[in-house]
């Protein structure tokens, strides 16, 4: 069963020659009571990314472990990793006292996918030249990873950065050139190189370099609250360090650059150094509007 199954309740990358999976169905809406001080919304599941309501100011934790504070606003933002399994408690801390709610996070199976023609140097880099290249590309990102903007970008809800076909979800364990990797953290659209990328939300521009050795041309824009996402192997970048951006803008277009086979994007998101599903936010942010601003 290759469906993704999660639950919406209230309360580098892929080749582009790899086949195309089927879409998931999308599951039911599904509400349930939430408890005084602390409402949350979205999506479910393992990867998965949900809003909360709070105090101002509160202490997120989830399962105990701490996940940021809420805004002047109350707003948080939270996300599950693919190996969070069974339920997860979230909790709201003020010194008022402690507010919590239990949430069942949904399963997934994830796919083995082999993708073979990599460049050697981009699966086990061995020149010194290179691997001094990829340690200064691993500061520029740790960089930008940090950034921790006042925004709340994740309320525009998320659109799709590109139409194309999907090639590599997010999840999947990796064998590249035939050796076993780390899962795949990136959601794989094939299009053909040039196709403009647009920002899937508001947000600002903390990284955009034109060749890094494994991601091509990457852009990361934060949308605020930690929620961080990440644009690989595009041809062309149209914005800037510090530049803000607007849901549908224009950002860069469609490559094959960095560690690839062809011209695709891969969509990455990652949440307060938790690594989560960008394909799974479209549903479960509009969920979380529905839910949480109907008042």
């Amino acid at each position: 069963m290759r469906a993704l199954i999660f639950a919406l309740l209230l309360a580098a990358c892929a080749a582009a020659e790899a086949p195309a999976q089927p879409e998931p169905p999308a599951a039911p809406s599904v509400e349930a009571a939430a408890p005084s001080g602390l409402a949350c919304a979205g999506a479910f599941t393992q990867g998965g990314v949900a809003l909360c309501r709070a105090s101002p100011g509160a202490e997120i934790l989830i399962d105990g472990a701490p996940a940021g504070r809420a805004d002047a606003q109350g707003w948080a933002v939270i996300g599950f990793t693919r190996e969070h399994s069974g339920g997860a408690r979230v909790s709201a801390r003020t010194e008022a006292g402690e507010t919590n709610a239990d949430y069942d996070i949904a399963a997934r199976e994830f796919d083995i996918q082999r993708v073979n023609g990599l460049p050697p140097q981009t699966v086990n880099p061995t020149d010194p030249e290179v691997l001094a290249r990829i340690q200064r590309d691993t500061a520029l990102k740790r960089e930008a990873f940090a950034s921790d903007a006042a925004l709340h970008g994740w309320l525009d809800g998320f659109i799709m950065p590109v139409e194309g076909t999907v090639t590599g979800r997010w999840g999947n364990q990796r064998i590249l050139n035939g050796e076993p990797r780390d899962p795949h953290f990136g959601y794989d659209i094939a299009a053909p190189e040039g196709t403009p990328v647009r920002a899937p939300a508001s947000g600002v521009v903390t990284l955009a370099s034109p060749d890094m050795h494994f991601e091509g041309g990457l852009v990361l824009i934060d949308h605020g609250q930690g929620l961080i996402t990440m644009y690989l192997h595009m041809s062309r970048l149209d914005v800037a360090v510090g530049d803000r951006v607007v849901q549908g803008q224009v950002i860069g277009a469609v490559g094959a650059r960095g560690r690839a086979t062809g011209p695709h994007l891969c969509w990455r998101m990652r949440w307060r150094g938790r690594q989560l599903d960008p394909s799974v936010a479209v549903e479960g942010l509009a969920a979380a509007r529905a839910a949480l601003l109907r008042d």
